[in-house]
């Protein structure tokens, strides 16, 4: 897991060759961007733009992906990320499902909690288990950038 500013993204292009135009994607993403998926580069890469209300931490769902990174990048808004490495999730909830490349646990006794604001990302791997859209000091809107990009 990596987290850091849209103006550092340049420090992590070697993790991966998609990982370039994930990030020139980001730096040209304007406001009036249409909510929805945007190709990329087909399904080795592509951006999922959304746009929703934050939800309480009662409401946490712990996912994690088998053949996609995440990057999740704040636009607008702010929220919460709980991260908690893969092995210590341990009791699945919804098993995996290939077609959407998902599987969901319930909440692990300890994680961290990563408080994004507009401009910041982070990146989860395959190993990377997480829990988006968590409201920061109440809900708010949030303005969401997931590029899913093939491991």
């Amino acid at each position: 897991m990596i987290t850091d500013t849209l103006a550092q993204s340049h420090r992590y292009l070697g993790l991966s060759p998609r990982f370039a135009a994930a990030f020139a994607f980001l730096e040209k993403l304007t406001a009036s961007q249409a909510d929805g998926r945007v190709e990329l580069d087909g399904d080795n890469c592509f951006a999922l733009v959304q746009s929703y209300l934050t939800k309480p931490l009662a409401q946490a769902k712990f996912e994690a992906h088998r053949h996609y990174i995440d990057i999740q990048f704040i636009q607008a808004g702010r929220e919460i990320i709980l991260w908690s490495p893969l092995a210590a999730l341990t009791q699945v909830t919804e098993p995996y499902l290939a077609e959407r490349d998902i599987a969901f646990f319930a909440n692990p006794p300890q994680w961290t909690a990563i408080n994004l604001h507009a401009g910041q990302f982070s990146i989860f791997f395959p190993e990377d288990g997480h829990a988006p859209g968590i409201e920061n000091n109440g809900s708010t809107a949030v303005r969401k950038v997931v590029i899913k990009v093939r491991a």
